[in-house]
Protein backbone atom coordinates (compact mmCIF):
# COMPACT_ATOMS: atom_id res chain seq x y z
CA UNK A 1 0.00 0.00 0.00
CA UNK A 2 1.58 3.75 -0.51
CA UNK A 3 0.07 6.86 0.57
CA UNK A 4 -0.24 9.99 -1.40
CA UNK A 5 1.04 13.11 0.23
CA UNK A 6 -1.22 15.81 0.28
CA UNK A 7 0.98 18.76 0.93
CA UNK A 8 -1.56 21.67 1.17
CA UNK A 9 -0.56 25.54 -0.14
CA UNK A 10 -0.12 26.27 3.52
CA UNK A 11 2.13 23.45 4.37
CA UNK A 12 3.99 23.87 0.67
CA UNK A 13 4.84 27.98 1.69
CA UNK A 14 4.68 28.19 5.52
CA UNK A 15 5.31 25.01 7.56
CA UNK A 16 7.04 22.71 5.50
CA UNK A 17 8.90 20.89 8.90
CA UNK A 18 4.92 19.51 9.44
CA UNK A 19 4.58 18.06 6.14
CA UNK A 20 8.23 16.24 7.17
CA UNK A 21 7.19 14.82 10.45
CA UNK A 22 3.80 13.44 9.32
CA UNK A 23 6.16 11.47 6.35
CA UNK A 24 8.47 10.41 9.16
CA UNK A 25 5.58 9.14 11.67
CA UNK A 26 3.86 7.62 8.63
CA UNK A 27 7.29 5.93 7.44
CA UNK A 28 7.90 4.44 10.94
CA UNK A 29 4.65 2.57 10.88
CA UNK A 30 5.64 0.88 7.43
CA UNK A 31 3.73 3.05 5.16
CA UNK A 32 5.61 3.93 1.99
CA UNK A 33 4.49 7.67 0.73
CA UNK A 34 5.21 9.46 -2.71
CA UNK A 35 3.98 13.19 -3.20
CA UNK A 36 2.74 14.18 -6.85
CA UNK A 37 4.57 16.81 -8.06
CA UNK A 38 1.24 17.91 -10.34
CA UNK A 39 -1.02 18.55 -6.81
CA UNK A 40 -1.15 22.50 -6.53
CA UNK A 41 -4.13 24.43 -4.58
CA UNK A 42 -7.47 22.28 -3.15
CA UNK A 43 -9.66 25.06 -4.53
CA UNK A 44 -10.98 26.21 -1.35
CA UNK A 45 -10.20 29.85 -1.24
CA UNK A 46 -11.56 30.70 -4.83
CA UNK A 47 -14.49 28.46 -4.57
CA UNK A 48 -15.59 29.27 -1.12
CA UNK A 49 -15.26 32.75 -2.57
CA UNK A 50 -18.05 32.28 -5.43
CA UNK A 51 -15.90 32.13 -8.27
CA UNK A 52 -17.14 28.57 -9.15
CA UNK A 53 -16.28 28.41 -12.74
CA UNK A 54 -12.71 29.73 -12.50
CA UNK A 55 -12.20 26.90 -9.65
CA UNK A 56 -12.88 24.05 -11.99
CA UNK A 57 -9.49 23.98 -13.43
CA UNK A 58 -7.40 23.76 -10.11
CA UNK A 59 -10.45 20.74 -8.96
CA UNK A 60 -10.06 18.91 -11.87
CA UNK A 61 -6.02 19.16 -11.76
CA UNK A 62 -6.11 17.32 -8.47
CA UNK A 63 -8.50 14.88 -9.30
CA UNK A 64 -5.87 13.95 -11.90
CA UNK A 65 -3.46 14.40 -9.70
CA UNK A 66 -4.13 11.53 -7.12
CA UNK A 67 -6.27 9.37 -9.57
CA UNK A 68 -3.88 7.02 -9.33
CA UNK A 69 -2.85 6.73 -5.59
CA UNK A 70 -4.19 4.20 -2.84
CA UNK A 71 -4.47 6.44 -0.12
CA UNK A 72 -4.37 10.25 0.01
CA UNK A 73 -3.61 11.83 3.46
CA UNK A 74 -3.65 15.38 4.09
CA UNK A 75 -1.93 17.33 6.79
CA UNK A 76 -4.69 19.78 7.16
CA UNK A 77 -8.85 18.61 7.96
CA UNK A 78 -9.74 21.57 6.13
CA UNK A 79 -8.36 20.99 2.80
CA UNK A 80 -8.95 16.92 2.95
CA UNK A 81 -12.10 18.26 3.48
CA UNK A 82 -12.61 19.71 0.62
CA UNK A 83 -11.51 17.02 -1.44
CA UNK A 84 -14.71 15.30 0.12
CA UNK A 85 -17.22 18.06 -1.45
CA UNK A 86 -15.84 17.31 -4.60
CA UNK A 87 -18.22 15.07 -5.58
CA UNK A 88 -21.06 17.83 -5.11
CA UNK A 89 -19.16 19.93 -7.79
CA UNK A 90 -20.03 17.77 -10.92
CA UNK A 91 -23.11 16.58 -12.88
CA UNK A 92 -23.85 13.28 -12.91
CA UNK A 93 -22.76 13.16 -16.81
CA UNK A 94 -19.69 14.38 -15.81
CA UNK A 95 -16.77 12.02 -16.45
CA UNK A 96 -15.25 13.46 -13.61
CA UNK A 97 -18.11 12.84 -10.89
CA UNK A 98 -17.31 9.04 -10.74
CA UNK A 99 -13.06 10.26 -10.38
CA UNK A 100 -14.44 12.98 -7.47
CA UNK A 101 -16.20 10.13 -5.61
CA UNK A 102 -13.36 8.06 -5.82
CA UNK A 103 -10.97 10.53 -4.90
CA UNK A 104 -13.46 11.39 -1.79
CA UNK A 105 -13.53 8.16 -0.87
CA UNK A 106 -9.73 7.23 -0.17
CA UNK A 107 -8.81 10.93 1.39
CA UNK A 108 -8.30 11.07 4.66
CA UNK A 109 -6.88 14.10 6.86
CA UNK A 110 -3.30 12.78 8.80
CA UNK A 111 -4.75 11.51 11.93
CA UNK A 112 -8.08 9.99 10.74
CA UNK A 113 -5.51 7.61 8.65
CA UNK A 114 -3.66 6.89 11.87
CA UNK A 115 -7.00 6.07 14.20
CA UNK A 116 -9.61 5.06 11.48
CA UNK A 117 -7.59 3.08 8.85
CA UNK A 118 -4.58 1.84 10.50
CA UNK A 119 -5.84 1.37 13.90
CA UNK A 120 -3.29 2.79 15.59
CA UNK A 121 -3.67 5.07 18.65
CA UNK A 122 0.16 4.91 20.23
CA UNK A 123 2.53 6.37 17.62
CA UNK A 124 5.26 6.04 20.25
CA UNK A 125 5.92 9.72 21.27
CA UNK A 126 7.31 11.26 24.71
CA UNK A 127 7.43 14.72 25.98
CA UNK A 128 8.88 15.76 29.15
CA UNK A 129 6.26 16.40 31.20
CA UNK A 130 4.65 19.87 29.11
CA UNK A 131 1.11 20.56 29.53
CA UNK A 132 -0.63 21.48 26.19
CA UNK A 133 -4.19 22.32 24.65
CA UNK A 134 -6.36 21.35 21.24
CA UNK A 135 -7.91 23.47 18.76
CA UNK A 136 -10.65 21.65 17.32
CA UNK A 137 -10.80 23.21 13.59
CA UNK A 138 -14.43 24.09 12.68
CA UNK A 139 -13.86 22.32 9.05
CA UNK A 140 -12.22 18.97 10.39
CA UNK A 141 -14.96 19.27 12.43
CA UNK A 142 -18.25 20.21 10.79
CA UNK A 143 -16.93 18.51 7.44
CA UNK A 144 -15.06 15.71 7.86
CA UNK A 145 -17.04 15.05 11.23
CA UNK A 146 -13.71 13.95 12.93
CA UNK A 147 -13.73 14.54 17.11
CA UNK A 148 -12.28 11.32 17.95
CA UNK A 149 -8.65 10.76 16.36
CA UNK A 150 -6.12 13.82 17.64
CA UNK A 151 -7.38 13.12 21.12
CA UNK A 152 -6.74 9.62 21.38
CA UNK A 153 -3.19 10.05 19.61
CA UNK A 154 -2.56 12.95 22.08
CA UNK A 155 -3.60 10.81 24.97
CA UNK A 156 -1.40 8.25 24.29
CA UNK A 157 1.67 10.47 23.88
CA UNK A 158 3.61 9.66 27.04
CA UNK A 159 4.59 12.86 29.15
CA UNK A 160 1.99 14.93 27.31
CA UNK A 161 -0.38 16.33 29.68
CA UNK A 162 -4.02 17.88 28.11
CA UNK A 163 -6.11 19.78 29.50
CA UNK A 164 -9.25 20.77 28.07
CA UNK A 165 -10.38 24.23 26.25
CA UNK A 166 -12.82 25.86 27.02
CA UNK A 167 -15.89 26.83 24.06
CA UNK A 168 -13.49 24.21 22.22
CA UNK A 169 -16.30 24.54 19.74
CA UNK A 170 -15.85 27.93 18.56
CA UNK A 171 -13.91 29.24 15.37
CA UNK A 172 -10.29 30.62 15.61
CA UNK A 173 -11.79 33.07 13.01
CA UNK A 174 -9.49 32.34 10.27
CA UNK A 175 -12.11 30.42 7.94
CA UNK A 176 -9.56 31.04 4.69
CA UNK A 177 -10.58 34.23 2.67
CA UNK A 178 -13.36 34.83 5.49
CA UNK A 179 -10.17 36.86 8.01
CA UNK A 180 -9.48 38.74 5.00
CA UNK A 181 -12.91 39.83 4.14
CA UNK A 182 -14.43 40.36 7.26
CA UNK A 183 -11.04 41.79 9.42
CA UNK A 184 -12.68 43.34 12.43
CA UNK A 185 -14.98 40.14 13.10
CA UNK A 186 -11.70 37.51 12.80
CA UNK A 187 -10.26 40.15 15.20
CA UNK A 188 -12.51 39.13 17.87
CA UNK A 189 -12.87 36.21 17.21
CA UNK A 190 -9.09 35.10 17.86
CA UNK A 191 -9.14 37.27 20.85
CA UNK A 192 -11.56 35.00 22.36
CA UNK A 193 -9.53 32.25 21.09
CA UNK A 194 -6.17 33.12 22.22
CA UNK A 195 -7.68 33.97 26.23
CA UNK A 196 -9.19 30.94 26.51
CA UNK A 197 -6.32 28.92 25.66
CA UNK A 198 -4.37 31.32 28.30
CA UNK A 199 -7.04 29.82 30.55
CA UNK A 200 -5.72 26.72 30.57
CA UNK A 201 -2.17 27.49 31.73
CA UNK A 202 -0.84 25.30 28.91
CA UNK A 203 2.85 25.31 27.44
CA UNK A 204 1.79 23.65 24.19
CA UNK A 205 -1.05 24.66 21.56
CA UNK A 206 -1.87 21.87 19.56
CA UNK A 207 -4.06 21.52 16.67
CA UNK A 208 -4.75 19.61 12.98
CA UNK A 209 -4.63 22.30 11.12
CA UNK A 210 -2.45 24.60 9.73
CA UNK A 211 -4.70 28.18 9.15
CA UNK A 212 -5.87 27.19 12.65
CA UNK A 213 -2.25 27.44 14.15
CA UNK A 214 -1.34 30.46 11.77
CA UNK A 215 -4.01 32.35 12.95
CA UNK A 216 -3.57 31.62 16.49
CA UNK A 217 -0.10 32.14 16.58
CA UNK A 218 0.21 35.22 14.86
CA UNK A 219 -2.38 36.98 17.46
CA UNK A 220 -0.19 35.39 20.33
CA UNK A 221 2.90 36.81 18.43
CA UNK A 222 1.25 40.62 18.18
CA UNK A 223 -0.05 40.38 21.96
CA UNK A 224 3.62 39.37 22.94
CA UNK A 225 2.16 36.40 24.97
CA UNK A 226 4.64 33.21 24.66
CA UNK A 227 3.03 29.69 24.11
CA UNK A 228 4.69 27.00 21.35
CA UNK A 229 2.28 26.66 18.78
CA UNK A 230 2.72 22.82 17.06
CA UNK A 231 1.20 20.55 14.60
CA UNK A 232 -0.15 17.51 15.39
CA UNK A 233 1.85 15.91 13.56
CA UNK A 234 5.25 17.64 15.00
CA UNK A 235 4.13 16.21 18.61
CA UNK A 236 3.67 12.40 17.07
CA UNK A 237 6.85 12.69 15.47
CA UNK A 238 8.62 13.98 19.35
CA UNK A 239 11.11 12.24 21.18
CA UNK A 240 10.10 8.77 19.46
CA UNK A 241 10.56 5.29 21.68
CA UNK A 242 10.71 2.79 18.29
CA UNK A 243 10.59 0.00 21.39
CA UNK A 244 7.39 1.11 22.31
CA UNK A 245 6.00 1.62 18.94
CA UNK A 246 7.55 -2.18 17.67
CA UNK A 247 5.51 -3.12 20.97
CA UNK A 248 1.98 -1.38 20.41
CA UNK A 249 2.15 -1.07 15.96
CA UNK A 250 2.27 -3.57 13.66
CA UNK A 251 -0.35 -1.39 11.42
CA UNK A 252 -4.06 -2.85 11.08
CA UNK A 253 -5.42 -1.78 8.47
CA UNK A 254 -9.11 -1.43 9.34
CA UNK A 255 -10.62 -0.51 6.48
CA UNK A 256 -8.72 -1.74 3.78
Amino acid sequence: MKVSIFSTCVMDLMFPQVGIAMVEVLERLGIDTDLPEQQVCCGQPTYNSGLVKESMPTIKNQIDAFEHSDYVVGIAGSCSGMFKEYPHMFKEDDPYKQKAIDLANKSYEFTQFLYHVLGVKDVGATFNGEKATYHRSCHMTRILGEREAPFILLNHVEGLEMLPLPHIENCCGFGGTFSVKSPEISEMMVTEKMNDVVSTGAEILISADLGCLMNIAGKFNREGKKIKVMHIAEVLNTNVDLERIDSVTNPVFAKI
